[in-house]
């Protein structure tokens, strides 16, 4: 072997064992984040809806996870143009264990991977606006389109090679403008395309298990640790200043929203602290490996009234975004995205920017232009995907459906057994009139009156 190919074998990269075992590691804690999310929205819906709620964040893992093999890497991270990547990887053909163009200490197989739990979760987070009303085949449906459509070309312009987000210098560490601006911007326009659900402000639709919610959270919380800081795609002093500001943040978020409850009803609730995590781990995201921990705090803490107010002025609005995705993701990322601007400093990250709080204003200007440019194409994207799947498949469960139960009519399943006393009597009571029990002539309320 002469000098010149001793030299090169030098200078090749090395995989490293710690960041390849660090990113492994995180590829999971993302993938805990969808049971996380389906406890968390399975928890906030009605009892005859908790199924189909959480199956919409498992199916969307599963029908993603397909789709980025197939064509969903390829199109993020391939050469391509500056809005698209090529097919060259199609079917992560040629992506193996050598390290890839996007991280030099990994096996490029395991970045691929990594990313890929971020395309399933970003479909999963928009499933809450559209329970309780929205057929099953459809919502798979439509998550592959937009998957192919609206996530993979964002995440090229945003870490894409090339991508023209990327070029201008706007900062997304970890996918506040990919993953939750887009998501949460699709929420709203889904739910306005779709409508409201049939009893829609005209009763109470409690969440009808509450610690479903908090165990949701508290699994968001401790998957974002790998959502965060596994972002950083390897074990160094960026994953570990953006695992502390994930904590920080998500903590702010959880401080802010129990205030604004207090300030606004005089009692703080646990729904409340549950959501207020998610808004601070929301807004953090794009943040986390280019702020500091003060810096984080400042995020969280400004980002929950922001999604408090859009949440209530939601609730007087007809818009029947179920579990206020746009207000805990879209706002929540938007703030973000935007306060990135303000309070990053290369003094954590020397790849990235200082801020407009560090002298640099123009980097303002950047995310402020990052945030219109996924706001609008998601916008246009969703709709015009709205209309194709709706042209293929019906997209709304009949109004029969929704009175019965979104679980039964679309997966012939109940979350609980005599949800409605059908495994007492045998037969199914219609809404709204009493059960009675045949052997002691019992009548028991009905289901509409106790909250059901």
């Amino acid at each position: 072997m002469n000098s010149l190919s001793l030299l090169l074998q030098d200078a090749a990269p090395v995989i490293s064992a710690g960041d390849t075992a660090w990113v492994l590691v995180s590829a999971a804690l993302v993938l805990v984040m969808v049971p996380g999310l389906a406890f968390f929205y399975g928890g906030l819906v009605r009892g005859k809806s908790a199924l189909n709620t959480m199956l919409m964040s498992i199916g969307a893992l599963a029908v993603i996870t397909v789709q980025w093999v197939l064509v969903g890497y390829s199109i993020a991270f391939g050469e391509g143009t500056r809005w698209f990547g090529d097919l060259g990887w199609a079917g992560l053909i040629g992506v193996g264990g050598a390290p890839g163009p996007y991280a030099s200490g990994i096996p490029h197989v395991l970045f691929a991977a990594f990313q890929g739990m971020f395309a399933g979760i970003a479909v999963a987070l928009f499933s809450g606006a559209v329970v309780e009303r929205m057929r099953f085949t459809a919502y798979l449906l439509f998550g592959v389109l937009w998957s192919t459509f609206v996530y993979d070309p964002l995440a090229h312009w945003v870490w894409g090679e090339g991508g023209w987000l990327r070029e201008l210098g706007a900062l997304d560490f970890a996918g506040g403008t990919v993953v939750h601006i887009s998501a949460g911007v699709t929420a709203l326009m889904l739910a306005w395309l779709l409508g409201p659900r049939r009893d829609f402000g005209r009763m109470a639709t409690v969440p009808h298990n509450v610690p479903f919610t908090l165990l949701g959270s508290g699994l968001l919380w401790f998957g974002w640790f790998g959502f965060n800081a596994g972002s950083a795609l390897g074990a160094g002093d960026v994953a570990a200043n953006a695992l502390l500001t994930t904590h920080a943040g998500a903590s702010a978020g959880v401080v802010g929203w129990l205030l604004c409850e207090l300030v606004r009803n005089k009692r703080a609730t646990a729904v409340g602290a549950a959501t207020g995590a998610v808004v601070g781990l929301v807004a953090i995201t794009p943040a986390a490996g280019f702020v500091t921990p003060l810096g984080a705090l400042a995020i969280g803490v400004l980002a929950a009234p922001l999604s408090f107010v859009a949440l209530h002025w939601r609730a007087t609005s007809r818009l029947d975004d179920t579990l206020d995705v746009f207000a805990c993701h879209g706002v929540a990322g938007v703030s973000g995205a935007v306060l990135t601007g303000v309070f990053a400093t290369t003094t954590v990250n020397s790849a990235g920017a200082n801020g407009a709080l560090y002298g640099n204003l123009s980097l303002l200007w950047v995310q402020l232009l990052a945030v219109v440019a996924t706001g609008a194409f998601a916008a246009v994207a969703t709709a015009a995907i709205y209309f194709l799947v709706r042209a293929i498949v019906p997209v709304r469960v009949p109004v029969s459906a929704e009175v019965m139960g979104i679980d039964l009519s679309e997966h012939g399943e109940e979350a609980y057994h005599g949800n409605d006393l059908s495994d007492l009597t045998g037969t199914r009571a219609p809404l709204g009139e009493p059960v009675i029990l045949p052997v002691r002539d019992v009548v028991l309320e009905p289901r509409a009156a106790i909250g059901r």
